[in-house]
């Protein structure tokens, strides 16, 4: 069979060309600033951290999903050590922000109430980050644990306590411990509810807020053990 070969060559040359018969121009990549480029960066990883964790997850994966070689990534964070605290420290201020800025004026119930709605929102907005937030670090020396999440959170709330301690009559100083008695409670409750996701938002909120309320409303000035240890 004979190939007309002059045809053939018309097609290529069409397919070239385009309609005012000069050939087509090459689309240009464009290419990302620094800044977007750590962005990127920073998205995969949080990405990956949160389904694979530390461990799991390699510079060479990073790299292959930002489409780029891996002394890019050196070059950004000097590691996968350095993206991951950047990560965990973002997500903790993340956290911190919307706790801090949900306990506006109310009525001390209310307040908790908000407290427990913002730990919420932020596992349902931001599940990934909170996911990589609970995990245990695995960079030595890093603030960024499940624990110190929680001090950090009870902080914000040890002012609110005190206040309301004082007007009932108790000792203040035992305000932070009831702090950290609260938000672990709530931050632990939202860990389980990160999976199972029942029942809805709104109502565990009201039930651990009912717990946290009503035991503080019955709440005994110097409590005493009953059992026989002592000490």
């Amino acid at each position: 069979m004979v190939t007309d070969s002059s045809s053939s060559s018309d097609d290529d040359r069409t397919r070239d060309e385009t309609r005012d018969g000069k050939p087509p121009r090459r689309t240009r990549r464009t290419r990302m600033t620094g800044a977007e480029r750590r962005q990127q960066l920073l998205e995969i990883g949080r990405t990956l951290f949160a389904a694979k964790g530390f461990e799991g997850t390699s510079v060479e994966e990073i790299a292959a999903k930002a489409g780029v070689s891996k002394p890019v990534v050196y070059e950004h964070f000097g590691g996968k050590e350095g993206l991951y605290a950047v990560v965990v420290d973002r997500e903790m201020r993340r956290l911190l922000d919307m706790v801090t800025s949900s306990l506006t004026a109310g009525h001390p119930r209310e307040l908790c109430e908000q407290a427990a709605f913002a730990l919420l929102d932020y596992i349902e907005e931001y599940t990934d980050g909170f996911r990589i937030l609970v995990r245990d670090s695995p960079i030595p020396q890093s603030t960024g644990t499940f624990a110190s999440l929680i001090s950090d959170i009870a902080t914000q709330v040890e002012d609110i306590l005190g206040r309301e301690f004082k007007s009932r009559g108790f000792d203040p100083k035992l305000a932070p411990l009831y702090a950290q008695a609260l938000v672990g409670m709530v931050a632990l409750t939202g860990q389980w509810w990160l999976d199972v996701r029942r029942p809805k938002k709104a109502e565990v909120a009201a039930h651990l807020v009912n717990l946290a309320w009503n035991g503080l409303d019955g709440l005994e000035q110097k409590p005493k053990l009953i059992g026989h240890r002592k000490s």
